[in-house]
């Protein structure tokens, strides 16, 4: 028998994103120097912290699909093949929405 609780690794998932959207949203929101120079590192900045948002911001929705999924009763349940995704791949990826298989044909064909 496993210790396995899809619903509270979801939800601390979810956490760790929303603090990090949000501690990414504060520094962006912050302004910007005067000096053309600093300023101009400071926006390179804002574009790296910008991609970081959004993988955060996919993060999330991720999470909430999963979250829906085990609502409905068909989390790790592989969306391609229908078989059930491995117990060691939702531990490590409480997203997943592909069995090992079908995750590795996908990545192949893509």
């Amino acid at each position: 028998m496993t210790d396995f609780d899809p619903s509270a690794l979801l939800d601390a998932l979810h956490h760790e994103y929303n603090v990090r959207a949000t501690a990414i949203r504060a520094s962006l929101s912050g302004s910007h120097s005067p000096d053309f120079t600093e300023q101009a590192a400071q926006r390179q900045n804002d574009e790296v912290l910008e991609a970081l948002l959004a993988d955060a911001e996919e993060g999330l929705h991720a999470v909430g699909l999963a979250k829906l999924r085990l609502a409905e009763g068909t989390y790790g349940q592989c969306m391609k093949c229908a078989a059930p995704i491995e117990l060691a791949r939702l531990q490590v990826l409480p997203t997943a929405v592909y069995c090992l298989a079908c995750a590795e044909q996908s990545a192949i064909s893509d």
